[in-house]
């Protein structure tokens, strides 16, 4: 009993120790336990701490964010407002500048029309211009070959003509000398197209006897072309420059006037007459019912139009000239524009007219039709006498009505239009007679005033050559 209690005393007592060391080992395991605890916590508490301001901070950008987004709606309508006084103040200053540039640009036009107008009106409404065709080889060769033109050196105004030992001055516009280009011609003609795109009616046309160089001047060749061609490049060049502030339509139409019938020679069937009538609409305007009109946008379609029309030009044969044309032919071209900035509106006509020849009966030596012709083309020819006959005396009747050609011109051979006539003359003896009644003819022309713009103070100051006051019809 004794060992079993001593054994049971010592299992007790080593009970005890290792009670003590378990539990002085749990203490201890629980001690460093607490301290890894208490530090975790410190270092919590440090997070703790540091994430106060960067809460408060938060917390403030939130509130002032709520804010924001509490007083957006306001914000906006605000800057919409401001936005809107701005752009409406911009737009009001874009609108007075654009009004003064308006303005300015109105100013502008108007005197440079003025001024265009003002040098029209300087050298005349009705300007005559004489162009001396040169000898040509064949005609250098033959025993008639000596010129009896002559020219003044000082002024190129003035033409002298030796006929019957005589010798007789001529005082026109302008008098170009054989060896003249076809630029220098129409380097004089410019301003005359400038009007027609202002909204003036211009006309241009070529008068004298067969083979003195009309078709020539007003025509001319591929490679040197005549004022026709150099006409509608300038046109076609200023209606471009003026893009786009002025929108033009050209439109071109062609007719012949043979033995007094009017021919439609851009339509279908140019054997069909046509007639010259009061436009209805009440402008006082005259119109060609039925003569085909086209629309063109360049000098490459007029090209196509001046085809077509030569192909159904009426030619026929003379002892003056065998490819002579025995008709007038008349390309009228209509320019109409229209301004966007200002609402303007013009409407100008320009007529570019190749007259037939204007020989004498007995020197054309034509019989039957032939006769019939030359007397249609003088009738008319005589006619255009008249009428400027009378437009110089101020008649209060004008007789356009007497033939087709001045009844179809009526527009451009009055009030403020604009008219060149192109004289042309043969430089040799056996054409001196017509060559007399051409000049003749001219000077008449030069001397009338379609209105009280016209060379009134050029007239009273200018010498009168000796025939000026004796031109009768019959030279016509």
């Amino acid at each position: 009993m004794e060992r079993a209690q001593g054994q049971l005393e010592a299992e007790m007592q080593n009970l005890e120790e290792e009670k003590n060391r378990v539990i002085e080992e749990a203490f201890i395991r629980a001690e460093s336990e607490m301290k890894a605890v208490h530090e975790n916590l410190a270092g919590v508490r440090m997070n703790l701490l540091s994430l106060q301001p960067a809460l408060r901070t938060l917390t403030c950008d939130y509130n002032c964010l709520k804010r924001q987004v509490q007083d957006f709606p306001f914000m906006l309508d605000k800057a919409i407002t401001e936005a809107k006084q701005e752009i409406c103040q911009v737009i009001s200053e874009v609108s007075s500048a654009n009004q003064e540039l308006l303005r300015k640009y109105k100013r502008e036009m108007n005197l440079r029309k003025k001024c265009h107008n003002e040098l029209v009106r300087l050298k005349g409404n009705i300007r005559v211009f004489c162009r001396v065709r040169p000898v040509s080889q064949e005609e250098q060769d033959s025993a008639d070959a000596k010129t009896m033109l002559s020219f003044d050196s000082e002024d190129d105004a003035v033409l002298y003509l030796s006929n019957k030992g005589k010798i007789m001055t001529f005082e026109l516009d302008k008098v170009f000398s054989p060896q003249a280009t076809q630029e220098e011609v129409f380097q004089e003609v410019q301003s005359l197209v400038t009007s027609c795109i202002d909204g003036f009616n211009v006309c241009i046309f070529a008068y004298g006897q067969t083979g003195s160089g009309k078709t020539y001047t007003m025509e001319g060749v591929v490679d040197d072309p005549g004022i026709n061609q150099r006409a509608l490049r300038l046109l076609f060049s200023e209606v471009t420059e003026k893009a786009p502030d002025w929108d033009y339509i050209i439109t071109v139409s062609m007719v012949e006037i043979y033995n007094e019938t009017l021919r439609n020679l851009l339509g279908e069937n140019p054997t069909d007459k046509l007639d010259i009538k009061m436009n209805p609409d009440g402008s006082g305007q005259l119109y060609v019912p039925g003569l085909t009109e086209f629309t063109v946008q360049s000098p490459e379609d007029i090209n196509k139009v001046f085809e077509l029309g030569h192909m159904n030009r009426a030619t026929a044969c003379t002892n003056l000239n065998e490819h002579s044309s025995r008709s007038h032919a008349l390309l009228i071209i209509t320019v109409s524009g229209f301004n966007s900035a200002t609402g303007n509106r013009t409407q100008g006509k320009l007529n570019l007219v190749d007259l037939a020849g204007s020989e004498r009966i007995a020197k054309s030596g034509a019989e039957g039709s032939r006769l019939r012709e030359a007397q249609c083309i003088n009738k008319s020819l005589s006619a255009l006498g008249d009428v400027i006959n009378a437009l110089r005396c101020k008649h209060s009747h004008i007789p356009f009505r007497n033939s087709r050609l001045t009844y179809l011109l009526q527009d451009s051979l009055s009030g403020d239009s604009k008219t060149l006539m192109m004289v042309q003359v043969s430089p040799l003896p056996g054409n001196m007679s017509e060559s007399v009644c051409s000049l003749k003819f001219a000077q008449r022309v030069r001397s009338v005033e379609l209105s009280s713009s016209s060379r009134r103070h050029e007239n009273s100051s200018t010498s009168s050559s000796p025939t000026h006051d004796s031109v009768k019809h019959t030279c016509s």
